[in-house]
């Protein structure tokens, strides 16, 4: 059977599908089988020529139905489904169909009183901060206000996914033949994360198209919830 990753959360704005297509271009650059599935009726489908994953169009409630149940049949697969914003049934019911669910949320206090609710709401949610600062005195305070308003919920707060301007080549419809290779490594860097958790193991060096930059693995000491106690699986 498939995992099925949900992204959602109550407010929009904070990169759900930014992160939806960074996770399913990193899943395939670690040599995972992902499909990146539409929810969002205010969004189009984009062309998968070049991308590394599949585009599955499920704007409606019959067909999120079918394409969930087609990856459920599906071996080895990882279905990314991107949840949109602001609608709260519709993440109650990804929530209860899913493996594990991502709460994307920015640095600023609305943002983090909103994950908070949502992490409250949804036990089995990993909160993963977006477009985290570079810059080290913004980053130190965005750090410290997520350790002060969410730090019962550390052990499931991910590693930050760092601002980066070329994220939004992968929501063009059609994408350039040659990603940027920090996109490529941010990419893999939040495949990595999710990997872990789900307790998969997979390739560092699946695809060779791009210099990666040396990732470590999170430490045991490190790693949030995990949602097995078995043996890692192999995709």
């Amino acid at each position: 059977m498939a995992e099925i990753i949900c992204v959602i959360g109550n407010k929009g704005g904070t990169g759900k599908t930014t992160l939806s297509h960074m996770l399913s271009q990193g899943l395939g650059l670690l040599g995972q089988r992902a499909a990146c599935v539409l929810t969002d009726t205010t969004r189009e489908p984009l062309i998968p020529a070049g991308r590394r994953y599949l585009i599955a169009d499920a704007r409606t409630r019959e067909s999120l139905t079918k394409v969930v149940d087609k990856l459920r049949t599906l071996d080895d697969w990882i279905g990314v489904i991107d949840g949109g914003g602001n609608r709260t049934e519709m993440d109650r019911k990804l929530y209860a169909l899913s493996d594990i669910v991502l709460l994307p949320f920015r640095e600023s206090h609305e943002d983090i009183r909103t994950v908070l609710r949502d992490l409250e709401m949804f036990p089995r949610a990993y909160a993963v901060p977006t477009q985290w600062p570079h810059n080290a005195w913004q980053r130190e305070a965005a750090d410290r206000t997520v350790a002060q308003l969410l730090g019962a919920y550390r052990h499931r707060i991910l590693r930050p996914v760092n601002a980066l301007s070329s994220t939004k080549l992968l929501l063009q419809k059609r994408i350039p033949e040659q990603l940027p290779s920090p996109l490529a490594n941010a990419c893999r860097a939040v495949a990595r994360q999710i990997l872990e958790v789900l307790e998969i193991d997979f390739s560092e060096h699946a695809t060779l198209d791009e210099p990666e930059e040396v990732v470590e693995r999170l430490p045991a000491a490190e790693m949030p919830m995990r949602l097995t106690q078995g043996a890692r699986r192999s995709h």
